[in-house]
């Protein structure tokens, strides 16, 4: 079995030490969905949460999210990110709310906390936003797509 990186030799939990590491460009795709029902995609779609604006406030709050991820997140470390975008769109068929981030940096470790960590706060906020029109959202599917830079190289699910 691989080492653990996050533990030591006496089995204690550990920040790495990325110091040797190379900078390298970084970058990491997530996405998430929420299932909702027709009438609350509805009132998103048309403005009319009580809350204002569900998918730019759920953006808003992704961006900021994926920046203090570090502060969430205990050993990760925190990284100056050179960008982060999100996208929300609705899925009338599905009845759903698809969630995707993208978030770079160039570092010495790679981003899928923090492209994670956007998606997951991006459906909170959603969910927060329309909680009062519907209690029965599922938040799911919360996946790194894909990844880039690092020793570990490229995934791409």
């Amino acid at each position: 079995m691989k080492k653990l990186s996050h533990i030591d030799g006496k089995g204690d939990v550990q920040m790495v030490d990325v110091s040797a590491k190379p900078n390298t460009v970084r970058k990491a795709r997530a996405r998430g969905v929420i299932q909702a029902d027709s009438r609350t995609l509805e009132l998103i779609a048309k403005g009319h949460m009580t809350k204002g604006n569900v998918l730019t406030t759920a953006k808003i709050a992704g961006i900021m999210a994926a920046k203090k991820t570090a502060d969430l997140i205990p050993l990760c470390h925190p990284l100056e990110l050179t960008a982060i975008d999100l996208h929300l769109s609705l899925d009338d068929k599905k009845s759903q709310i698809i969630i995707e981030s993208l978030v770079q940096t160039t570092g010495k470790t790679g981003v899928e906390m923090e492209a994670l960590t956007a998606v997951s706060v991006a459906a909170l906020t959603v969910y927060d936003m329309c909680k009062a029109v519907n209690k029965r959202m599922v938040i799911g599917e919360i996946m790194l797509l894909e990844k880039s830079g690092g020793k570990s190289g490229r995934f791409v699910r």
